[in-house]
């Protein structure tokens, strides 16, 4: 089935991670390639764009005095494992409302040397509230559930205790939604979602609570190096990672920030996403087919859309008719098992690509119905 040229997106890439890379920064990194590319990380080509990462995460999301930026390889799902090394001393509380949230949750209940974890579930589609509770030392929050579309406002826990760290998985929320740098204590993240870039790394922004807590931790309990927050802390303040990272992504990532920086902060990046949502969600609710999956506006992410469609109309066979027609990466996440397709609204997504797409899901709807 081919679309009609005028109604199709000026870019057709609406995955929810790996995730839209702008041209401009493929073009620069190309333009860089010979003297950057190839070099080692240790030196100042290399450390330059570590350096510049760093002040730019401070600039984006306005970092009180004495928060620091680290970075480390391997992604959130390293980032996990480390935290159960250097982050939890011995009890923490995960509020599990997805695939991702449920899986730092699953890590502090492997790990041997801590306590049982106190985790809060809610259905798919919600998101739970922590709860204070003597003995917690971290709880485990999750800015943007990517497999299903749900964000939630983060806040510190009432009458947690005084000691007790924050801890935020902000991989498909950082650089999308708005925070409060003083609600949390570890906000951390990949760089494949709103920052154009690609995997294999993680960014923490970490409060001065955080990194008291990382440098009495390490050491003081055995963790391999390649985890251990200590080690990263001290690499990062060098602008530098424990071992190579990938080039390519440190400088996408930079390129991403300074477009963002340049282009007036987080908040307008957050407007961006914020436009975007107005579209998709505004488009499902006067649809006959379509339905917002997040049945709580307020909990309806701006970066990541989940929208349900009629049993009539097979979200699979819609999503493929896309795909063969260039526009990508629109199904339901694997384990969610609904008939819905799932669409990011990063800010590198343009609001009037994802009215196209709306509008060619329309058509491939209706032409299939005949």
């Amino acid at each position: 089935m081919a679309i009609p040229p005028d109604l199709l997106p000026g870019d057709g890439r609406f995955g929810s991670g790996p995730s839209k890379v702008r041209s401009e920064a493929v073009e620069a990194l190309a333009r860089a390639g010979s003297s950057y590319l190839g070099t080692s990380h240790r030196q100042e080509g290399v450390r330059s764009v570590v350096r510049r990462v760093r002040q730019g995460m401070r600039l984006l999301f306005s970092l009180p005095e004495g928060y620091e930026v680290l970075l480390g390889n391997g992604g959130t799902t390293a980032f996990w494992d480390a935290a159960t090394f250097g982050l939890i001393r011995a009890r923490s509380q995960h509020l599990s409302f997805g695939e991702f949230s449920s899986k730092f949750a699953k890590a502090a209940l492997a790990a041997p040397h801590l306590e049982q974890p106190d985790v809060i579930e809610s259905p798919a589609g919600t998101h739970p509230l922590a709860v204070a509770r003597p003995g917690i030392d971290l709880y485990a929050l999750t800015h943007n559930e990517t497999s299903t579309g749900v964000s939630m406002e983060i806040r510190r826990p009432e009458a947690a205790e005084p000691d007790a760290l924050v801890a935020v998985d902000a991989t498909s929320a950082a650089g999308g939604l708005r925070v409060d740098p003083a609600q949390f204590d570890a906000y951390y993240f990949a760089p494949q979602k709103c920052f154009g870039s690609d995997g294999g790394l993680w960014i923490a922004l970490c409060s001065p609570a955080a990194i008291e807590r990382i440098e009495a931790m390490s050491g003081a309990r055995w963790a391999p190096a390649s985890l251990d927050l200590g080690i990263a802390l001290d690499n990062s303040r060098k602008d530098q990672t424990y071992n190579t990272p990938a080039l390519a992504t440190l400088f996408l990532m930079r390129e991403q920030l300074d477009w963002m920086l340049d282009n007036g902060g987080l908040e307008w990046s957050a407007s961006r996403c914020d436009r975007s949502a107005e579209i998709l969600y505004g488009w499902a609710e006067a649809s006959s087919y379509a339905t917002p999956f997040v049945a709580k506006p307020d909990e309806r992410s701006h970066v990541v859309g989940t929208i349900d469609l009629d049993p009539g109309v097979d979200a699979a066979t819609v999503s493929a008719v896309l795909r063969a027609n260039g526009i990508v990466d629109t199904d339901a996440y694997r384990s969610l098992g609904r008939n819905q397709v799932r669409i990011a609204m990063f800010p590198a997504v343009e609001d009037h690509d994802v009215a196209a797409l709306t509008a060619c899901i329309d058509h491939v709807v209706a032409s299939l119905s005949t």
